[in-house]
């Protein structure tokens, strides 16, 4: 039911305006017409209306009423259909953030590229004597996202805020839901523990307000926590599943 105009949310001011004045307009009309019934009540002579002038301020009264019912039923009508307007399209947002999220965890590399960096990296540290870190990030969603799209879209979100706080030479890697591991060519123990301070920040970011889901991140640097690539590789097997883990350790003897 349009009974005026069509639904167009840039008009919305102009027809509260006319809501507006047509409301004030029948306030003024009741508070008159109250007035002149109380009139001869508290006043001695009475105000006498009759002829065409009283049918038409009747009939006037009567079709403006009509008009005012008329215009709000539409404005709820229209208000209405602007809410599940504003519904689908918060729907469609939502769900093409879901996607996007789980389009990017797709397109992480997994521990085989991880390995196969680890190494050539490693090699040139040691070579060159300089330092190679590595961080492992743990998320864990809130029960309510456990299991959910929900998950895959808050994992997504963490892992676009990891890769917009790296550096170009930085690589991150996808070792389970959940699990991620970035390394850091060139960057000793210090170094290692201000870019987990930047990392946080943006996790706190993608959390949101909500906290729909909590991290931690663990430092390993060479050499001083590790000597050796494998002892690296090590340390993500743990957070590998069972038959990725058992497929790694194949791979690697």
């Amino acid at each position: 039911m349009k009974m005026f105009d069509h639904i167009d949310p840039r008009s919305l001011d102009r027809r509260e305006w006319h809501l507006w004045v047509l409301a004030l307009g029948m306030i003024v009309i009741l508070a008159t017409g109250m007035a002149l019934l109380m009139y001869p009540t508290a006043f001695s002579d009475p105000v006498v209306l009759t002829g065409t002038t009283l049918r038409k301020t009747f009939f006037g009264f009567c079709a403006l009423a009509v008009l005012l019912v008329g215009y709000l039923v539409d404005r709820q009508i229209t208000l209405r259909a602007l809410r599940q307007q504003i519904l689908e399209q918060e729907r469609r947002v939502r769900d093409l953030r879901q996607e996007a999220s789980v389009d990017f965890l797709e397109t992480l590399p997994g521990f085989t590229h991880f390995q196969d960096r680890l190494a050539m990296d490693y090699r040139r540290a040691s070579g060159s004597k300089q330092p190679l870190s590595l961080l492992i990030i743990d998320l864990k969603p809130i029960r309510d996202l456990s299991d959910t799209a929900e998950a895959s879209t808050a994992f997504g979100d963490a892992a676009k805020a990891l890769t917009r706080k790296l550096r170009g030479e930085d690589s991150i890697y996808r070792f389970a839901p959940g699990a991620f591991g970035i390394v850091l060519p060139g960057v000793n123990v210090n170094d290692a523990y201000r870019v987990v301070t930047r990392l946080e920040d943006g996790l706190n970011d993608a959390a949101g307000a909500s906290a729909r889901f909590s991290f931690d991140i663990r430092v390993i640097t060479y050499p001083e926590h590790v000597m050796s690539a494998r002892e690296m590789e090590d340390v993500v097997r743990t957070h590998l599943p069972k038959e990725e883990s058992g497929l790694a350790e194949v791979q690697t003897v």
